[in-house]
């Protein structure tokens, strides 16, 4: 009976979070922190990276802030391996929000925003990275494998990644 108690009244923690008005569930994951991400905490195929971009670019210069573009599907476990991670570890989520504006950009069968990624070099793995400036010039092609660490990302090398980036 003790662990069914137990087991409720984590339950309810865990309720609660995920209604905090800085989470948003994501099916199939934990919480996402909503305020990481400009334009959605998914990666949605009905978005236009164009216009989130243009968006991103106006905060950034606003924030003093890079963009960095997280492409990747909602099909990809490593993407939702990512935002489990940023949400569940606060000092690296508050050192990627306070270095960057990110935008997802969704590549899945269903939208491979063929037309928007022609602009960047090719991507061979997802999640992807591109680092861009506050007026939206590329300024590195990252893959998030080098971040990793068994089945989830090493805090220091994200760290690094964010600070590394920090301020335009």
């Amino acid at each position: 009976m003790k662990r069914i108690l137990i087991a409720l009244g984590l339950a309810v923690a865990a309720s609660a979070a995920i209604s905090s008005p800085v989470m948003a569930e994501k099916p199939g994951h934990m919480a996402v922190r909503n305020e990481l991400y400009l334009n959605s905490v998914s990666y949605d195929p009905k978005r236009d990276p164009e216009a989130d971009l243009k968006v991103a670019i106006e905060k950034a210069q606003a924030d003093k802030k890079r963009i960095l573009l997280d492409v990747g599907g909602e099909w990809c476990s490593w993407c939702h391996i990512l935002d489990d991670y940023l949400a569940s570890n606060k000092g690296v989520g508050d050192a990627f929000a306070a270095s960057f504006v990110i935008v997802k950009v969704n590549w899945s069968p269903d939208n491979k925003n063929a037309a928007f990624l022609s602009k960047y070099p090719k991507v061979d793995g997802y999640p992807h990275f591109f680092v861009l400036s506050s007026s939206g010039k590329l300024l590195s092609n990252q893959p998030t494998s080098p971040l990793e660490q068994g089945e989830s990302y090493n805090r220091e090398r994200m760290l690094k990644f964010a600070k590394a980036w920090a301020h335009d």
